[in-house]
């Protein structure tokens, strides 16, 4: 897909953060949209900023967990607009536990939104996009879905399911022969609301010493390296190559080459930072050496 204008794309998680941006970009470039969220109030304002490029805007409030509502807001969307071309699968929250203690509710909630959410949109969209003769799955993953994080195991579960997914629709896609395909997203530390909107087990702020105030602080720090905006062009340039994978950020893409370098070693480095960050003691030397 290498113009966009005259197309209509649908985002989910469009009140904020990547999806305001992708949306944003997109009207400037002439692409109408089809928007949701569940915060009323971000999306209306999003809606506002589109509309000034003078395309078609729709949207709705929607859970992407909710199989249902997803499968209807796409039948409604296009009905609105005619077609859809292509499937923003962004909407994300994120989670910090033990993997050892994070709660069945925990890991329900989690999928429910990153994987589920990229699932039902997908598969409540593909019909439209196939309809449309040219179409576009566009599955928000992320650096977590390249690497693991301790305290991130949950992120890390679903953002590694959606790139599996991604990739094997991606190759059926082919295969087929369809008019429509699919890219999977690796955004690196972009400065967004999700940190703010974080779970936090309260028994990694027990073990850590540390508030969750500080725990979001810290992290807001490490994920303001790219903005929205900037990851918006980012990932939209990836669309018009049809490229399998996109790598958001200069993190990102320093991350991708050392975990291709190091192999499974790379959690080495990851445990000297998570260390600093956490107050974790170092292991004895009788751990058990890295391997690939």
């Amino acid at each position: 897909m290498q113009i966009f204008k005259g197309k209509v794309a649908a985002i989910t998680g469009a009140a904020s953060g990547m999806g305001r941006s992708l949306a944003v970009e997109l009207a400037r470039r002439g692409c109408a949209l089809a928007l949701s969220d569940r915060n009323e109030a971000g999306l209306q304002e999003t809606a506002a900023l589109c509309a000034t490029h003078a395309v078609k805007v729709t949207t709705q409030m929607l859970d992407v967990s909710d199989r249902a509502a997803v499968f209807e807001w796409a039948r409604l969307s296009n009905a609105a607009h005619g077609k859809i071309n292509l499937i923003f699968n962004n909407a994300g929250v994120a989670h910090t536990a033990s993997a050892a203690t994070a709660t069945i509710e925990d890991f329900e909630w989690i999928m429910g939104i990153n994987f589920w959410g990229v699932v039902h949109g997908t598969q409540a969209f593909l019909p439209y996009l196939r309809a449309s003769g040219e179409g576009h799955v566009i599955n928000l993953s992320s650096l977590f879905g390249l690497m693991a994080m301790p305290t991130q195991s949950t992120y890390n579960a679903s953002k590694f399911a959606v790139r599996g997914y991604t990739e094997a629709l991606r190759m059926e896609l082919e295969l087929e022969g369809a008019p429509v395909s699919a890219t999977s997203i690796h955004p690196g530390g972009v400065a967004t609301n999700i940190v703010n909107s974080s779970r936090i087990d309260k028994q990694i702020v027990d073990a850590t010493g540390l508030d969750e105030e500080t725990h979001r602080r810290r992290a807001n720090r490490l994920i303001n390296v790219t903005t929205p905006d900037a990851a918006a062009l980012q990932i939209l340039a990836g669309v018009e190559k049809n490229a399998r994978r996109v790598l958001v950020g200069k993190d990102a893409w320093v991350m991708d080459k050392l975990i291709r370098l190091l192999g499974s070693a790379y959690q080495v480095l990851v445990l000297r930072r998570a260390r600093s960050m956490l107050g974790s003691p170092a292991k004895s030397s009788s751990a058990p050496p890295a391997g690939d």
